[in-house]
């Protein structure tokens, strides 16, 4: 179900529209009417390649003589289990599967628009999803370490004339991590749309028979939008998914409260 979706760039000759994910089916539930969109049917796709690439590279592991598709898996996993040592500490390391997963579910998932079909991560809805997960595992760890009523505590300190503004800082944690990842994804979106529809025109005005200014210019800025940006949103949500969740608890060299 879509709640609020980045616009699909349609180009045409003489108008540009922006558009939701397309709708592919309809359900009724209790009332509630929900939508099954293309995103829902992309996302299982986006799955499906990350689980057979998983496979494909963690199949017939040997100790000795490793082939270069296992040392490709290796470099991979130390990359990240490295990353989340360092940002986190090595208290922290058993969030290395999640975090993992999510780096590579962001990066397939913007890069599956480089196929002609509307990126995963253009939904909202996706964004506001992984966001509300890393919400729910900073309130557990908080809760771990701190106790229930060390959770409540927090949201009063240092005074109690804090309690709003406290909330609302806990409340906007996701919204802010999902509208960071989303709204870079859907600027870079809208401008590359924009400059093929205005290399389309121009083409058009200048009459050339065939629209060459859209086939070199666009691919070139593409190395942009479609690849740098794309990797470094991914990394950046999962930097602040790590920051978030261990400064929810303590330090590596920090004793936990137990009550």
């Amino acid at each position: 179900m879509a709640l609020f979706a980045i616009p699909k760039v349609l180009q045409g000759p003489e108008e540009l529209n922006v558009e939701g994910p397309k709708v592919i089916k309809t359900f009724e539930i209790f009332g509630l009417k929900i939508n099954f969109t293309e995103t829902v049917v992309l996302e299982w796709i986006v799955m499906a390649v990350i689980l057979l690439g998983a496979f494909l590279l963690t199949r017939n592991l040997k100790v000795r003589k490793v082939s270069k598709r296992q040392a490709i898996a290796e470099m991979a996993v130390e990359a990240i289990t490295n990353l989340v040592r360092d940002t986190m500490g090595k208290r922290w390391l058993w969030f290395t599967p999640y975090i993992a997963t999510v780096f590579c579910f962001s990066i397939f998932g913007s890069l599956i628009s480089l196929l002609g079909v509307r990126a995963v991560t253009s939904d909202f809805s996706v964004l506001l999803c992984w966001a509300a997960i890393t919400f729910l595992l900073i309130t557990v760890t908080k809760i771990r370490y701190g106790g229930v009523k060390g959770y409540l505590k927090g949201f009063v300190d240092p005074i109690p004339v804090m309690l709003p503004i406290n909330i609302l800082s806990e409340v906007s944690t996701p919204t802010a991590m999902a509208l960071r990842h989303f709204g870079n994804i859907a600027g870079g979106s809208i401008i590359m749309g924009l400059i093929y529809y205005g290399l389309a025109n121009l083409s058009r005005i200048i009459h050339l028979q065939v629209p060459v200014l859209t086939v070199g210019i666009p691919a070139f800025l593409s190395l942009y939008f479609d690849l740098f940006s794309d990797f470094m949103q991914a990394f950046i949500f999962i930097m602040l998914t790590m920051v978030f969740i261990s400064n929810a608890g303590p330090a590596d060299d920090e004793t936990p409260q137990t009550n």
